[in-house]
């Protein structure tokens, strides 16, 4: 169910110096004002040609700088850097539920919280990235994001009841993730069994879910979350399939409250699924389904392909396909790709 366990694995961080004073510099061009280039070098205590390069950078990590000789440089559109004062303060009562931190950057948010949650990290700990090198997309897919045009996060959730009790998983954190949007856009989010959701058919946000522990003891789940806020032509064809983003949908909530509004969203359904499973989110879970009564086909890993028509989820979050002889079909397993049949 878009759950897949991993082996512990080292984590590398932006560490140089350069790269360490862009977001700095990038934060301090957030006023829309132009800051010369011989400004920011003073500033920041690097050379023009550091400023003019790492500034540079930015392009390819999805942001866009304007350079205007003579005036010098400045973001063209206002960006929200993430702050987690700010959330907190979104939050209200809820935010002690949470452990936030943010970085810059990381080379993926799950990798780094699956470190931190191996070495002791709390339930509750959570991780922001303004920009991952190597986000993590289900079936081993780069996950692509935009710095300040993305909300990535990792949640850390422990569970004593062992993995055998997260079936379902992927599909109540989508849920949280389609409510939380819901609150602000006029165009419903809906899910895509198991792990995405979806404007129109288009791919908003993305889920991956992943788990260490004992079958019936000690186990936690590292959930990562990514969501289209902000993305350029340039980025939407570097997907490989359609996307949609908050901003067309006429979303304007910022990115800060948008966190706290998916953090508390979260919060709801892991406290209920604690205590029933996925069982008690179903119902909702259906009433959001995109694919309810549509002819799909189903790519296995064996690379084998069934059709049929979408008949909602069972109460263990596995996937339920009717075949044309009206057999009820049960699947479920983080490799298998749900499409739209073209051919019917």
């Amino acid at each position: 169910m878009g759950i897949r366990q991993l082996k512990p694995c080292k984590i590398r961080q932006v560490n140089t110096r350069t790269n360490k004073a862009l977001f700095p510099i990038l934060r301090r061009l957030s006023d829309g004002r132009f800051h010369s280039g011989q400004a920011l070098a003073h500033e920041f205590r690097l050379s023009r040609a550091s400023i003019y390069n790492m500034l540079s950078q930015s392009e390819s990590m999805g942001l866009t700088v304007h350079a205007v000789r003579g005036r010098g440089y400045r973001l063209p559109d206002p960006v929200e850097w993430l702050d987690s004062d700010v959330a907190a303060r979104h939050l209200g009562t809820l935010a002690s539920a949470y452990t936030i931190h943010l970085c810059d950057s990381v080379d993926s948010t799950n990798t780094a919280l699956m470190a931190a949650a191996l070495s002791g990290a709390a339930d509750g700990s959570l991780l922001c990235a303004e920009h991952q090198q190597s986000g993590k997309g289900r079936r081993g897919r780069h996950w692509h994001s935009a710095l300040g045009g993305s909300l990535t996060f990792s949640l850390l959730w422990r569970f004593e009841s062992g993995l055998q009790s997260l079936a379902g998983l992927s599909l109540a954190v989508g849920l949280a993730i389609a409510r939380a949007v819901n609150r602000h856009s006029r165009h419903p989010a809906r899910l895509k069994w198991p792990n995405d959701v979806l404007v129109d058919y288009r791919k908003l946000a993305g889920i991956l879910v992943e788990v260490q522990g004992d079958m019936h003891g000690a186990a936690f789940a590292v959930v990562g979350v990514g969501l289209n806020v902000r993305l350029n032509e340039a980025q939407r064809d570097a997907v490989e399939q359609a996307v949609v983003d908050l901003a067309e949908m006429g979303v304007t909530v910022g990115r800060n409250q948008l966190l706290a509004d998916c953090l508390r969203e979260l919060h709801a359904v892991s406290t209920l699924f604690r205590q029933r499973g996925f069982a008690a989110l179903r119902e909702d879970w259906l009433a959001l389904d995109a694919y309810a009564g549509k002819a799909v086909a189903l790519l296995l890993p064996d690379a084998r392909s069934v059709q049929g028509v979408a008949a909602g989820v069972d109460e263990t979050g596995a996937f339920l396909l009717r075949d044309a002889q009206a057999n009820m079909n049960t699947y479920s397993g983080g490799e298998i790709s749900l499409r739209l049949d073209a051919g019917r």
